[in-house]
């Protein structure tokens, strides 16, 4: 058995519960990673609860800017939607942090790497796959699917915390009734009252986004300003990935925008229902494909959407690393030289809206060949005749054969 386990470490009930279960269970030291990728106050406490822990090695570290630069705007590129609805907040957190996960227990000599996810879920599938394909040596330890484990309930695992005097902020009956999981691009509810898809959803339980019919009466209007595809700006502010989702994400949930109730496949083969905040992601997509209108060749932007819903399942399965999802980054990387300009949005009742979009110099957009007035010359409408009976030649010879479709 490893003498040495890096965990990835939130600080919360199930993670405590696991550094001490893995300490005992292995006869092994346990180095703690926790990773800040905006999911707000619970970060910090961490490193207190793993020295309470009687962990040596402890880190925590903030990814906020690479975790939006180099996952969020690259899968964005894509216009990335999982089953029509899912803007893959979870997702696109995983290979980030399996990648550090794998780095820090290289750096400090374990042996292997451990994690929290069940094994029900598609978390499991994600940080291994992402492990393996960085490290293919790397042993995986996931105590959810390991015969020892016997915690299988919040109260389990409170007993469990209550014999081994583990510091919890957490009493029984207290606290949400949802599994969560928030990052800088979204927030996720599962369980509870929500395993049943025929129940509404707790208006109380939403936390970053107000509700529709509560937002303000008066509109807001944004303008976001593009470089390669990516948000560089708001209202003229330059602003680091990092901060321009955080500003979308209160602009958008004062809003009541990125509100979405789902029931989704799993890659693991079972239905899940879950709801999803995601405020400014949901502002970023509607602002990037108005951005793509005026700046893409038709068949470019018809070639991505082609191509969106595999990178999006390859996403959610937990293939970021895989070698197609890399070969289909680098196409959408290419494409995205031309996204440049300024996109103006208007944020109502949670509606997100497009008013106005602009590029000086890679717009593809011609007023004079558009236009319903005079054709200045630019087109001619006569030509049409030949291409439409060149394009329903094939239509026209079936006809003639009495075919009907």
């Amino acid at each position: 058995m490893p003498n040495k386990i890096a965990l990835a470490y939130s600080g919360g009930l199930d993670t405590s519960v696991m550094c001490k279960w893995l300490q005992e269970t292995y006869d092994a030291e346990v180095v703690t990673y926790t990773a800040d990728i905006g999911q707000g106050d619970e970060v910090e406490p961490a490193r207190e609860k793993a020295e309470a822990l009687g962990v040596r090695e402890i880190y925590v570290e903030d990814l906020t800017e690479e975790f939006v630069r180099d996952y969020v705007f690259p899968m964005f590129h894509a216009n990335a939607v999982y089953e029509g609805e899912y803007l893959l907040g979870t997702s696109i957190a995983r290979p980030l942090i399996a990648k550090r996960l794998v780095e820090v227990a290289a750096e400090t000599g374990a042996a292997a790497i451990a994690h929290g996810a069940t094994g029900k879920g598609n978390d499991q599938v994600r940080f291994e796959l992402s492990a393996y394909a960085l490290n293919p040596d790397i042993e995986i330890i996931a105590p959810w699917r390991e015969p020892a484990w016997n915690l299988h309930s919040r109260e389990a695992c409170m007993a469990y915390a209550e014999r081994r005097q583990i510091p919890i902020e957490f009493q029984r009956g207290a606290g949400s009734p949802y599994s969560m999981d928030a990052n800088l691009l979204h927030i996720s509810y599962e369980g509870g009252g929500l395993e049943d898809p025929a129940q509404a959803a707790d208006e109380s339980m939403w936390r970053w986004t107000a509700a529709p019919e509560d937002a303000p009466d008066q509109a807001d209007e944004i303008e976001l300003a593009y470089l390669a595809g990516n948000v560089v700006a708001i209202n003229g502010v330059a602003m680091t990935p990092a901060r321009v989702l955080r500003s979308l994400n209160e602009i958008g949930g004062r809003h009541g925008v990125g509100r979405s109730d789902i029931v989704e496949n799993r890659y693991v083969g079972m239905k899940s229902r879950g709801c999803y905040e995601t405020p400014g992601g949901t502002i970023l997509l509607k602002g990037h494909r108005a951005m793509e209108s005026i700046t893409l060749d038709r068949e470019v932007m018809h070639l991505k959407d082609e191509l969106m819903p595999r990178y999006a399942a390859l996403i959610y399965n937990g293939y970021w690393w895989a070698p197609e999802r890399r070969a289909i980054q680098a196409l959408l990387t290419e494409t995205q030289q031309p996204v440049n300009g300024t996109v103006c949005l208007k944020l109502y009742k949670g509606c997100v809206s497009v008013t106005a979009r602009r590029s000086e110099d890679d717009s593809l957009y011609d007023e004079g060949v558009a236009t319903f007035e005079e054709d200045r010359g630019a087109y001619r409408q006569a030509d049409a005749t030949g291409f439409i009976k060149l394009n329903a030649l094939r239509l026209r010879l079936a006809a003639r054969k009495g075919r009907r479709y």
